[in-house]
């Protein structure tokens, strides 16, 4: 390992900073299986250590999001093609919630949003998530999912349209 380990720090606030948004990142493009994506998010910073960081300087934040989406997409078709997976209804990341006081005060409202979520389409919910559980623009997003900007503002438009829809 050379590049990004050539500053022990820089690493490490790397992996402070980013290693539980891409665990629930990955964790959601893989299904649920909390292991393939611990497995995900470390392949992701293996990855970062191997990279000078003048590679991903002023990006970083994209550059792992990108890199860990990749990587949980290839374990995601793996894992389809090793067996066919039954997909799991009931996925909730609601362990990694602020103080119970504002979980209790937004749980029935927050879990009813999130069914609606998870009645989207894929892209549609890529998007929602990477924007507002992840604080992505639509560059950063645009450069994750490879859809253009635009795209990426359409699908987050008609993705919270169609919540709105259900909700009323």
């Amino acid at each position: 390992m050379n590049g990004g380990t050539d500053d022990p720090h820089w690493v490490r606030s790397t992996v402070d900073r980013f290693e539980r948004p891409l665990l629930l990142y990955a964790l959601k493009i893989v299904g649920g299986d909390v292991e393939r994506a611990r497995d995900v998010v470390q392949e992701t910073f293996a990855r970062l250590c191997d990279q000078p960081p003048a590679n991903v300087n002023g990006h970083l934040g994209p550059w792992l999001y990108t890199v860990c989406r990749n990587a949980a997409l290839d374990v995601r078709r793996k894992a389809r093609r090793e067996m066919a997976l039954a997909e799991t209804a009931d996925e909730t990341i609601e362990s990694a919630t602020p103080s119970p006081a504002v979980v209790a005060e937004t749980n029935d409202a927050t879990s009813h949003v999130l069914k609606m979520l998870a009645r989207l389409p894929a892209n549609q919910q890529e998007a929602i998530r990477l924007k507002f559980q992840h604080q992505m623009s639509y560059r950063d997003i645009s450069r994750i999912t490879g859809h253009s900007e635009t795209n990426v503002g359409f699908l987050i438009h008609r993705g919270i349209k169609s919540i709105r829809e259900m909700l009323s």
